[in-house]
């Protein structure tokens, strides 16, 4: 194994890692103008994820900077190419930065419903695109033998990447639901609880269609262990939809979980070697090898890795740790 794998495996992980925990970020996100009926009902949903939220963005910055710094030209073509989309992520997640700080600066319950719906499309639109995203990168898109995107924000969009996109979006609620009913205290907490329940209804189907069209669409299946993924993360999806029923919250959180976990799993799997499928000519796709940078630039990027992760990793460990107990209304922070 070289510096090239080992740090596209790390990337992998990252993205692995993002989306486990901003997963449920954005579904509360979504789901707070309509579990919380009151403002104190709407704070407790904030304050779940509050403590948290901003150290969960985190692994999407530093899988963006990994990128960067170990494979520019996957960098270069992704963000150039995806360019608006990307921008328009990235102005919901500010706008969503700013709504959980603002909110809480003036007592008018308009004021407050305006961040809350800023909070709302600020979580929604990111959850969808990502999906869009990762659908993409799978299926291939127009990128020329110069490694350039030679085509428009409408080639990233068709029946099979909304797909994608909506399943991600479905799957990111249901996290954040059953996140929820961990997190809050009635009455916020039967209501997620019975959310839950309705959006797994249709999670389920959504995501069955989404690994169907990619058998059709994508040359993920031609690698068993990218289908054994996608699979175990539909398996993983229905898990979480009857352990819901069955009141087993903790289980359910674990299921959905390991879903996110194998679907983006499957991506990344079905990509390797490839980083960026060229739908145009396959030997212009992008690989780990002619889009990394030089060795011994992997070799420091590694040696800092070593050094840094594990503190991170440490320190967002403790803080789940410190701020574990349920959110009520008595126990709230404006």
């Amino acid at each position: 194994m070289d510096l090239n794998m080992v740090w596209f495996g790390l990337v992998t992980i990252l993205f692995i890692g993002f989306f486990f925990l901003e997963g449920f970020d954005y579904g509360v996100g979504i789901l707070l103008p309509f579990l919380g009926k009151n403002d104190t009902e709407r704070r407790v949903v904030i304050n779940t994820i509050g403590p948290v939220w901003d150290g969960n963005e985190v692994w999407m910055l530093t899988a963006g900077g990994a990128m960067f710094a170990a494979f520019p030209n996957w960098y270069a073509t992704l963000f150039s190419g995806f360019y608006l989309a990307l921008f328009l992520m990235l102005a919901a997640l500010i706008v969503r930065g700013v709504a959980f700080e603002f909110r809480s600066k003036h007592s008018s319950p308009s004021w407050r419903r305006l961040w809350d719906g800023a909070i709302f499309a600020g979580s929604l639109i990111p959850a969808l695109l990502w999906g869009v995203a990762m659908t993409n990168l799978i299926q291939g898109v127009p990128i020329d033998a110069q490694m350039e995107y030679v085509g428009s924000f409408w080639s990233l969009l068709s029946p099979y990447t909304l797909v994608g996109g909506i399943a991600g979006l479905l799957v990111f609620i249901l996290h954040g639901a059953i996140f929820l009913t961990l997190k809050a205290e009635d009455p916020v907490r039967d209501r997620a609880r019975q959310t839950a329940e309705k959006i797994g209804l249709v999670t389920v189907p959504v995501f069955l269609l989404y690994v169907i069209l990619s058998y059709f669409n994508t040359d993920l299946f031609a690698k068993a262990g990218a289908a054994a993924a996608l699979l175990l993360a539909l398996l993983g999806v229905m898990a979480a939809y009857l352990l819901v029923w069955s009141r087993r919250s903790g289980w359910a959180l674990a299921a959905n979980g390991l879903a996110i976990v194998f679907s983006t799993l499957a991506v990344f799997w079905g990509l390797f070697p490839r980083v960026m499928v060229s739908n145009l000519h396959p030997d212009w796709s992008l690989t780990i090898y002619n889009a990394s940078s030089s060795p011994y630039t992997l070799k420091v990027l590694t040696i800092v890795a070593l050094t840094l992760v594990p503190v991170v990793l440490l320190y967002q460990g403790w803080t789940y740790w410190v701020f574990r107990k349920r959110v009520g209304g008595k126990n709230l922070e404006y």
